[in-house]
């Protein structure tokens, strides 16, 4: 009871990457989430209509027990094609750092090419280990993703999960008792927000220039 009591303000105090989301998303009616898995944060938001894309069987098949999206693809990612503005957002959370890195900066470019408002991402910050848990080889991390070459291709980053020291596998406190260890890293997080570089994991916005005339930014892939 009271931990139901305090866990509002808390998440006020300490706002979670749904809420982040969520405020992100407010004004998309339509999003594309790729790379959906099996619990999708977009089943906090609040879009009109949402299409999930999930190569992974097992997950797909739970995702929709959920009822998280009105449509469902299962498809590779990085082969999946889409009518240009197809989709007011196109999010891929937790996803790019399972691609090889020209993988990654081709989704990027197809992803701006989907979108008629915005592209949001989550990934780490750098390369960060993980191998092909839940049976599911797709797990694997083969890529790592800094802030700089995020703002070189027009993306606005933040910081998130606290400071990077603090975390490790799978975004796990690193250190005991747990329970301290999260607080302190939760702390961090109104840090690292404004300084990403110093964050385990990287929130990023890229807002599509609807008069088409965009600014000058690294080319994908280069």
């Amino acid at each position: 009871m009271v931990k139901e009591i305090f866990k509002p303000i808390y998440q006020k105090i300490f706002p979670s990457l749904v809420l982040y989301l969520k405020r992100e998303l407010s004004n998309c009616n339509t999003v594309l989430d790729l790379g959906c898995g099996n619990n999708s944060l977009l089943q906090y938001c609040n879009a009109s209509f949402s299409l999930g894309v999930e190569n992974f069987e097992p997950y797909l098949k739970e995702n929709k027990k959920k009822r998280i999206h009105n449509q469902y693809i299962k498809a590779d990612i990085t082969k999946i094609d889409f009518k240009p503005k197809s989709f007011d957002a196109v999010i891929a959370i937790d996803v790019l750092e399972h691609l090889t890195k020209k993988e990654g900066y081709k989704l990027l470019e197809k992803m701006e090419k989907w979108a008629k408002k915005k592209i949001i991402i989550f990934t780490p910050n750098g390369f960060v280990f993980q191998d092909g848990y839940d049976n599911n080889p797709l797990q694997e991390h083969k890529s790592g993703w800094e802030v700089k070459e995020l703002e070189e291709l027009g993306f606005e980053v933040f910081g998130m999960n606290g400071w990077k020291e603090l975390r490790g596998y799978k975004a796990s406190i690193k250190y005991r008792p747990i329970i301290l260890w999260r607080i302190i890293s939760d702390l961090t997080q109104k840090m690292v927000y404004y300084y990403p570089k110093l964050a385990f994991q990287l929130y990023a916005v890229k807002k599509i220039n609807i008069n088409n005339s965009k600014p000058e930014q690294k080319i994908y892939g280069t």
